[in-house]
C-alpha cells in the first residue's frame, strides 16, 4: 500500500541543490520514492538521471552497500554528477540497459526509475532546439553524438511520414495539411532554423500559436530521438532484470507512453487486449500493478511546476 502524499510543500523537492533544480525540477519525487520501497541494500537503476533528483533521493535511502546505476544520453548531464562511490554512471539511451549492467556485472536488480520527461535543461538552452522560445538551428538531439536532427527530418521525410508523425506524436489538428505545407515550402526556402520554420508555416497555423508550436515541436522531439521506440526496448528488458518483489517506477507525459506501460504492465503486451493461446488462455503478466489509475501530481506541485502538469506515474512489482 502506498504512502498518502502531505499536502504541504516541504516534500518538494528532496536532496536537491540550487544548480539542479536549475538543470530540472524531480516530478513527483516523494511518490516515486516511496513507490519504489527502497531496500538498503538494493540494486537500483535511474533510466533518466538528468539533473539527479529522483538520485539523490534514492541515495538517502540507500545504506553503503546499497547501488545506484544512472542512465543518461546526454552528456551535459554528467556534471551534475554526485561524488559518491555507490553510482555507477552509464552515458547512454536507456534502450541499452540490459547490455550496460551486464558490462557492470549486474544482472538484476531491485527497482527501475524513468522520468521521461524533458529536462527544464534541455528546454532552456537555446542552441538545443527544443524550444520554440528562442531561434536556433533545428536540433533537439537528446544525445548530441547522433545524426540526424530535427531539421534532416523537415527535409528528408514524405509527407506521408510528416503527417502521421505530426497526427500521433504532437495530436495536431491539421496534420495533414500542416505536412502539405512543409513539403511546398522547403522547395521554395531552407527550413534549418526554428525562425524559418515559423516563417514557413504561418499560414497554416491554427488556433493559439505558442501552443500550436509546442504540439509540432514535441511531435518532432519524439521523432528524432526515437522516443516510443526507446520506452518500448526498456519495457520488453525489464520483466528479466527485475528480481522478484523488486518494482518499476515510470513518470510519462504523453498519452502513447501512458498506454504503452500501461498495457505492457497489465498484460506484457503493447496491445490493448492480448490474444488467447491454442488453449484459450490469455498470458498472465509478470507484474503486480500498484496502480489501477495513474499517481497526479498535486495542485502544489503543478502550482509550483508548470510542466509537471501532464506527468502521470505507474508502479508495479515483479511477482
Amino acid at each position: 500500500m502506498l504512502k498518502k502524499m502531505p499536502t504541504d510543500e516541504s516534500n518538494l523537492p528532496l536532496h536537491s541543490s540550487a544548480d539542479q533544480l536549475d538543470y530540472h525540477i524531480p516530478v513527483l519525487l516523494q511518490e516515486t520514492i516511496d513507490g519504489l520501497h527502497v531496500k538498503a541494500d538494493g540494486i537500483y537503476v535511474d533510466c533518466t538521471f538528468g539533473g539527479g533528483g529522483h538520485s539523490r533521493a534514492l541515495l538517502a535511502q540507500l545504506g553503503e552497500k546499497g547501488i545506484l546505476v544512472a542512465f543518461d544520453q546526454d552528456e551535459a548531464a554528467r556534471k551534475n554528477l554526485p561524488t559518491d562511490s555507490r553510482v555507477i554512471f552509464v552515458p547512454q539511451n536507456f534502450r541499452h540497459l540490459q547490455r550496460f549492467l551486464r558490462l557492470n556485472k549486474i544482472t538484476q536488480v531491485d527497482g527501475i526509475l524513468a522520468d521521461l520527461g524533458v529536462s527544464s535543461h534541455q528546454f532552456d538552452k537555446a542552441d538545443r532546439g527544443f524550444s520554440i522560445r528562442f531561434d536556433a538551428a533545428l536540433d533537439m538531439r537528446m544525445d548530441q553524438r547522433q545524426k540526424t536532427t530535427a531539421a534532416d527530418i523537415l527535409k528528408q521525410f514524405t509527407e506521408l511520414q510528416l503527417h502521421k508523425m505530426l497526427e500521433q506524436y504532437g495530436e495536431v489538428t491539421n496534420a495533414k495539411t500542416l505536412a502539405k505545407t512543409i513539403v511546398q515550402q522547403r522547395g521554395l526556402m531552407p527550413i534549418k532554423t526554428i525562425q524559418q520554420f515559423k516563417q514557413a508555416v504561418e499560414s497554416v497555423v491554427k488556433g493559439n500559436p505558442q501552443k500550436y508550436f509546442a504540439q509540432v515541436f514535441q511531435a518532432l522531439r519524439i521523432e528524432v530521438n526515437d522516443e516510443m521506440g526507446a520506452l518500448k526496448e526498456l519495457l520488453q528488458q525489464t520483466p528479466s532484470l527485475l528480481k522478484s518483489g523488486g518494482r518499476i517506477a515510470i513518470i510519462t507525459f504523453h498519452s502513447l507512453e501512458d498506454r504503452m506501460v500501461k498495457n505492457f504492465f497489465k498484460t506484457g503486451s503493447f496491445s490493448e487486449e492480448v490474444m488467447d493461446d491454442l488453449y484459450g488462455d490469455k498470458p498472465e503478466s509478470q507484474f503486480k500493478i500498484l496502480t489501477k489509475k495513474p499517481i497526479l501530481p498535486t495542485d502544489i506541485e503543478t502550482r509550483r511546476n508548470k510542466r509537471s502538469r501532464s506527468a502521470k506515474l505507474r508502479l508495479v512489482e515483479k511477482k
